[in-house]
């Protein structure tokens, strides 16, 4: 299944600023948790290409859309929108906080939740709100937002209950759109 770009935007938008969560750690987050309504994003980076690898708990998937989403408290997400032909809302997110430029072509973000949306989610306002999962791992994206280029985004997790999720995305050479939705703090971190 192909979602439009715009569709996909509005999706992974959605998506983005509904999350930022604190949990302890082995612990599932519930519907109250996963909301932090003084959080914003402030920063939205759409890449189109093909996910030569998406893994969800042991399932393969395909998709063609990832965003990288920034919010100001520094909560950063990779979301992709899932290609599944039985569920419109699946879209999962690599989730993390004080990634880090290993120079101008490449940054690190260590995961510390899985964010798990599907048509079967509680809404919120009309709109589904994800599961979060503690999970360990990191995520690695090659090039550079300021340039409009990304190459490839890998994405490796594990939740508390054992379940892997995987991710090779490589860029289909678009350039990257993005989009400053709030004006924030600069910071040396992020990649852009």
């Amino acid at each position: 299944m192909r979602f439009p770009l715009p569709a996909a935007a509005a999706a992974l938008i959605t998506f983005s600023t509904a999350v930022n969560c604190q949990t302890p750690e082995n612990e599932s987050l519930g519907l109250s948790e996963v909301i932090d309504a003084s959080s914003f994003v402030d920063l939205l980076a759409l890449m189109s290409g093909e996910c030569k690898t998406l893994k969800i708990a042991g399932q393969d998937f395909g998709c063609r859309t990832i965003a990288y989403a920034h919010a100001d408290k520094g909560r950063v997400n990779f979301a992709v929108v899932v290609d599944d032909p039985y569920d419109n809302n699946h879209v999962v997110s690599f989730s993390g906080e004080n990634g880090k430029r290993a120079d101008d072509n490449s940054y690190e973000l260590p995961i510390d939740r899985m964010l798990l949306n599907s048509k079967n989610r509680p809404k919120v306002d009309g709109l589904p709100v994800p599961a979060a999962q503690t999970s360990t791992g990191s995520c690695r994206q090659t090039g550079n937002f300021a340039a409009k280029k990304v190459n490839d985004v890998t994405c490796s997790a594990t939740d508390n209950e054992g379940r892997k999720y995987e991710l090779l995305f490589v860029s289909d050479g678009t350039p990257v759109s993005v989009r400053r939705i709030r004006q924030s703090a600069p910071s040396n971190q992020d990649p852009f």
